[in-house]
């Protein structure tokens, strides 16, 4: 994997851990990507065009916190309109499914960066020690122009949902 090495941005449980991608920056062009469905078939960034697109990236559903982000944007997206939320992780598809169906999660649509990871490079959000993605979320306008981005500093801290949301309604 040859990718931009970013050190000291990020820990996970207190340890630091090396960022492979670039920064994204508000006013960036989104970067294409091309991750999995639960039903294995391809889902990219041009497939929402013209929808504002709020991207919550977690480690991995089966914790805590990534269940509690997961659940607050589900919840947060039956309030919005003409906005794709995706939640990207490197779980596989059918773990993706099978917790979105245990967690009742129906507006949310978790996709998976396993295969290679084409999102987190893209976005800068690999964890090169782990093969995970750090906890950050992104939002993209209809016109792929990046208007907000939060990097969480610590990969088990909480995003800041609100201002996420705000990005949301203010975007066009």
């Amino acid at each position: 994997m040859s990718a931009i090495e970013r050190q000291g941005v990020v820990t996970f449980k207190d340890q630091p851990v090396t960022l492979l991608g670039p920064e994204i920056k508000v006013g960036d062009t989104a970067p294409e990507f091309s991750v999995l469905a639960n039903n294995l078939s391809p889902v990219t960034l041009a497939d929402s065009k013209g929808t504002i697109r709020l991207i919550s990236v977690v480690p991995s559903l089966d914790t805590g916190v990534c269940d509690q982000q997961t659940r607050r944007f589900n919840e947060e997206a039956a309030k919005l309109d003409n906005v794709t939320i995706l939640t990207v992780s490197v779980d596989l598809p059918f773990a993706q499914a099978r917790w979105c169906g245990a967690a009742g999660i129906d507006k949310v649509q978790t996709v998976s960066d396993h295969r290679d990871l084409s999102f987190g490079l893209a976005y800068g959000v690999v964890i090169k020690e782990l093969r995970l993605l750090s906890r950050a979320v992104f939002v993209v306008d209809s016109n792929d122009k990046v208007v907000y981005v939060e990097y969480l500093p610590a990969v088990g801290q909480h995003p800041n949902y609100e201002a996420a949301i705000e990005a949301v309604k203010a975007a066009k």
